[in-house]
């Protein structure tokens, strides 16, 4: 007893000298992350990351399972579950890279990648190398393409809130209540959902924050041998950034963020879902015209007015009796919202679409109905909306009122219904949540210290991140870029062709220059319909399942 004992007190001088020194060494870095979240943390973040640098990453052959083949390698960065006990319970970090193709003096460190969600696993982003991705082949003779799966995502100490299987089955209740009874049975659903978290993942649900999955981010940067980080946030993954520059503006080398979330504290996420249902509609509408000025080939009507009837028709015939038993409205939303997330979903939407009214039921069902069979894919669907639902629960206090929820979407919905009831259930188990929720911290209050110009790349109709996002941002960050795609609103814009965009992209990272001032560009091509002769040819081959939107590395992200 008397030598553990005075094995513990040697222990805690050995720590408590080690944070003392690791403190004098780095005070900038310290106090900066300490004043927007507590002084132990600012220390554990430290005390990981040193031993991160130490540790380095043990590199192998992804497992098979995890589906990415040679040259693509994996390995794991061990963190503290909670930073202000960084001696305490560990989770790992799954990371892998794909080793820049360029010459050794063309190298310039590793690139991190996060794709947003909350949930979106990274790790597909390596690929962007090894496949010789065209707009990304000049950043890879440069980079290590690096991914990982956050906290809580995928392989990373996974977290769950309800059966997988019981998660995919379908048909739901239709999002758009009736009645009160309706509003009643979703908020039991929703009540039950935060149970359920509690009850299969509650010891991480405290640790599931922004700041934390930005302090593992820094230990990563760490455990990669790189003294400062170089990252890509798409959508989520912006506010990752944002608050990464907001605890460690001295560790950030270059970042972009494209679709920006808006980083306001009193945005940070009741208001940021509220304002995505506007922007939805509005993208919505976008869609429709688009699908209308394209009626010889979709045969869905010519007006706005006209798409829309016949989508309400689709959805009544649904609520009636579900496609095949299976889809209902809740599922159509699911389907039909890729349109406003993605132009590249534009086509194959309304193709499906359109072979139902002409009596192809069967496309829309293979298109959307669930696969019971894919245990895996389940899976991690379940885990993403988990996690989406954990971070958010978790960074913010929401209102606990449900007439507050009532009143503010049922005001919602009567000019913008596309999808508010919807975004309103898959949130509301926050105002139940059983586990702590957090204040946001003030993004940029302290990034003006050392924090290069950071590039801030955004779609003005994006409709996950609505423009205003990259705006705010931008202001709070100082000496940062905003590139503005005018006249567009697909998510993700660093992903598409945009000479105007993908040439700075390219100059930024490969030389760290921005433009003098903000700039404007032309929006990317407009996604083409096919010709009226190939759309009669449609059938229920037309659209697959699974096949409505293309391979990315994220899922839909800030739904």
């Amino acid at each position: 007893m008397i030598r553990n004992a005075a094995l513990g007190s040697a222990a805690t001088l050995i720590t408590g000298t080690l944070a003392a020194s690791l403190l004098l060494a780095t005070p900038a870095s310290a106090a900066t992350a300490g004043r927007d979240n507590g002084l132990p943390e600012a220390l554990g973040v430290q005390l990981a990351a040193a031993r991160a640098a130490r540790t380095g990453i043990e590199w192998k052959d992804c497992p098979a399972d995890w589906g990415f083949a040679a040259p693509i390698q994996c390995g794991w960065v061990k963190v503290p579950l909670d930073y202000a006990k960084p001696f305490g319970k560990t989770i790992d970090i799954a990371v892998d890279r794909a080793v820049s193709t360029g010459t050794k003096e063309e190298r310039q460190g590793a690139l991190v990648y996060n794709p947003g969600g909350p949930g979106g696993s990274g790790m597909r982003f390596p690929r962007r190398s090894t496949t010789k991705s065209p707009l990304w082949v000049n950043t890879a003779k440069a980079y290590d393409f690096v991914g990982f799966d956050p906290r809580g995502v995928g392989h990373s100490a996974p977290i769950s809130c309800v059966d997988p299987q019981e998660f995919v089955k379908a048909p739901k209740a239709d999002p758009v209540p009736d009645s009160a009874a309706d509003k009643s049975a979703q908020r039991k659903l929703a009540a039950e959902y935060a149970d359920g978290c509690k009850e299969r993942s509650g010891e991480m649900l405290p640790y599931m924050t922004t700041p934390n999955t930005a302090r593992d981010l820094d230990v990563i940067r760490a455990a990669l041998g790189e003294k400062k980080l170089n990252f890509l946030g798409v959508s989520y993954g912006t506010y990752i950034g944002g608050v990464y520059a907001t605890l460690f503006p001295n560790h950030v080398r270059r970042m972009i963020v494209d679709s920006v979330v808006n980083p306001a504290q009193d945005n940070i996420w009741y208001e940021a879902n509220l304002g995505q249902d506007v922007a939805f509609q509005t993208r919505w509408n976008d869609w429709q015209d688009w699908v209308a000025k394209n009626d010889a080939t979709f045969h869905l009507g010519d007006t706005r007015a006209k798409v829309e009837a016949k989508y309400q028709e689709l959805r009544a015939k649904a609520k009636a009796h579900p496609l095949g038993g299976i889809v209902g409205p809740a599922e159509l939303i699911g389907f039909f919202q890729g349109a406003p997330y993605y132009d590249s979903s534009w086509v194959p939407v309304a193709q499906t679409f359109a072979a139902w009214a002409a009596g192809d039921e069967q496309a829309l069902i293979d298109a959307i109905a669930p696969d019971m069979t894919d245990i895996a894919g389940n899976a991690a669907s379940e885990n993403g909306n988990a996690v989406y639902t954990a971070v958010e629960c978790a960074d913010a206090k929401w209102p606990t009122s449900w007439s507050k929820w009532d009143r503010d979407n049922s005001k919602l919905h009567e000019k913008y219904p596309f999808l508010t009831w919807s975004n309103a259930w898959m949130n509301l188990p926050c105002a139940t949540w059983k586990s702590k929720q957090s204040n946001p911290i003030e993004v940029g209050a302290n990034a003006k210290r050392g924090l290069p110009p950071v590039l801030i790349v955004q779609s003005e109709r994006d409709a996950a991140t609505p423009y205003e996002g990259g705006v705010e941002l931008h202001r709070r960050l100082g000496g940062s870029r905003l590139i503005t795609e005018k006249n567009a609103g697909s998510h993700g814009v660093t992903s598409l062709v945009n000479p105007c965009i993908n040439t700075r992209v390219d100059a930024y990272l490969l030389t760290g220059k921005v433009d003098a001032q903000d700039v404007t560009c032309d929006p990317h091509a407009a996604p083409v319909a096919p010709a009226p002769a190939a759309a009669r040819a449609l059938t229920s081959d037309a659209a697959p399942a699974n096949s409505v939107f293309p391979a990315r590395e994220e899922l839909p992200a800030i739904r």
